[in-house]
């Protein structure tokens, strides 16, 4: 199922603010400044976008640390980032799947994803005031160890299996279990709503709440305990597996499994890692705004750059391993 254009066209209509714009690879290797501060390696490989400032410590206010990033916001330096997809051949080699752009982003965009910050949902910021992540801030979503009732707790954790790369839905909690034609999108909703006090918590989690019934859903109120409305912040990764159509194998099992190893050939580990890191108060300006997508470029009220620019933007290579081509395990030996 799509939305026709007809539908999206009204749903610009009526929206108050929101964000949605590329952000090109800015590295891939194993390394986790959030769960594994300091490790060089990580446990296993993730696909990193966002300023080029990403590294195994990072502390204080990101945004004031990089040089450049591959977001089409150049006042954006956060890092975002999920484990990587990899898929498995028969003779128990392992090839790394290749990233797509969004067909609504820009041409030419080095893979990446695709990065929602929307109010309270796409419709209205429900009347209320949407605050903005401060210096500091750090979340995830999901976890590499969680089951299926991880996945039934975070209602955000899906996958698409695309007729190409306009599909937007069924959206399901697992791997599609057969080969599809246009690839497979990731999708990782956030929590947005905040204890008001703390930039991280010993799970990463415990500090924010999630109230959506589902991706791209009005959450309901912002309970008690963490009573500050954030932003709905989202990505959506695009993965090319067109490359391995004709090697599925033939008992139809599932061959793809992610860089930190699927148990039972399932994906309930998906999972995502954010670390804020916009240029003094960008963000908050963006969700004061009425802008919508692209209109928010260009100085209305944010700066934007080209994607040549976008492009030349990298982190530096610290743990230097090779993940490309056919590998006879994945990176950190996590299968």
């Amino acid at each position: 199922m799509k939305w026709s254009t007809l539908a999206f066209v009204t749903l610009l209509q009526r929206s108050q603010a929101a964000l949605r714009f590329g952000c090109g690879t800015v590295t891939i290797q194993r390394l986790d400044p959030v769960v594994e501060p300091g490790n060089t390696p990580s446990a296993h490989l993730h696909q990193v976008v966002g300023g080029n400032a990403f590294g195994p410590n990072m502390t204080g206010d990101i945004g004031n640390q990089g040089t450049c990033t591959t977001c089409t916001f150049s006042e954006d330096f956060s890092n975002y980032w999920t484990a990587v997809l990899f898929f498995k051949h028969t003779n128990g080699s392992y090839k790394r799947v290749k990233i797509m752009e969004n067909d609504a982003l820009p041409a030419g965009i080095n893979g990446g994803m695709t990065i929602y910050y929307t109010q309270q949902d796409f419709n209205s910021n429900g009347k209320q005031k949407i605050t903005a992540f401060p210096p500091g801030f750090r979340m995830t979503v999901g976890s590499p160890t969680q089951g299926k009732d991880g996945m039934t707790r975070h209602k955000g954790l899906r996958f698409t299996c695309l007729d190409n790369k306009s599909t937007r839905f069924p959206e399901i909690d697992d791997f599609p279990a057969k080969p599809c034609k246009g690839g497979i999108m990731t999708e990782h909703h956030f929590p947005a709503c905040w204890n008001g006090k703390d930039l991280d918590s010993p799970d990463h989690q415990a500090h924010m709440y999630d109230t959506q019934p589902t991706g791209f859903a009005a959450g309901a109120a912002c309970p008690s305990s963490h009573p500050v409305r954030m932003p709905q912040l989202a990505y959506e990764t695009l993965w090319d597996t067109a490359e391995f159509k004709d090697m599925w194998p033939k008992d139809g099992s599932n061959p793809f499994v992610f860089s930190y190893g699927n148990q039972a050939g399932h994906a309930y580990g998906t999972h995502a890692d954010y670390m804020f890191g916009w240029k003094g108060d960008s963000l908050q300006r963006a969700m004061d705004s009425s802008c919508m997508f692209n209109a928010c470029e260009n100085g209305k009220p944010l700066k934007s750059q080209s994607v040549a620019e976008m492009n030349k933007c990298k982190a530096k290579e610290i743990v230097n391993e090779s993940h490309d081509g056919w590998l006879s395990a994945l990176p950190g030996a996590m299968a």
